[in-house]
């Protein structure tokens, strides 16, 4: 069990009776009341993101999300395909909605972590950064480039992001799967 204290941010807790994610947590005192937790969620069956308040006599239940490896195949239609990495023939598919915006990253072959509650896939745990390569870049325009200039490219997975204007086709960047953004040239 939990304090309304130890509820932080990338917590696994049970919150009407489901998993959800701790996604932002402050703790702060009103005046001359007793502290409060104010807390973001993200429910990891459904991705409802709601806030609550733990008060000082609040306690609360971790949940137990296990870790299991899991490798992507490909993509067909919005259903994206995983096996195990132990066996290739036990192939399962989970929906773009389980995913998350971090999914239009995914390479074919690449090992994610699956989040397991009751023995059941719950959700995808990304890398935060990905290495991609540039497969559709347009050249830099000369201009105001005074507040850091940048283009749109398109990566191998077909995901497009914003980029420096320095960036060439064939080039490989790192991408933040969180955000969404770039981060640098490898």
């Amino acid at each position: 069990m939990l304090d309304y204290n130890e509820v932080t941010v990338h917590k696994f807790i049970i919150f009407e009776n489901e998993p959800w994610e701790v996604i932002g947590s402050h703790v702060f005192r009103k005046q001359q009341r007793k502290p409060v937790n104010a807390v973001k969620l993200r429910n990891l069956i459904t991705g409802r993101i709601t806030e609550f308040s733990f008060h000082v006599s609040d306690k609360v239940e971790e949940a137990d999300i296990d870790k299991k490896e899991v490798k992507y195949l490909y993509t067909n239609k919005g259903e994206y395909w995983f096996s195990e990495t132990t066996d290739p023939s036990k192939r399962f598919e989970l929906p773009e909605e389980m995913l998350g915006p971090g999914a239009k990253f995914l390479k074919p072959n690449t090992i994610v972590d699956a989040m397991l509650f009751n023995e059941k896939i719950i959700g995808i745990k990304f890398p935060i950064k990905m290495e991609l390569k540039v497969v559709e870049a347009h050249e830099a325009t000369r201009g105001n480039t005074a507040q850091g200039a940048t283009k749109a490219v398109k990566l191998e997975t077909g995901a497009e992001i914003q980029v420096p204007m320095f960036i060439k086709e064939g080039d490989v960047v790192r991408v933040n799967t969180e955000t969404g953004l770039y981060t640098d040239r490898v």
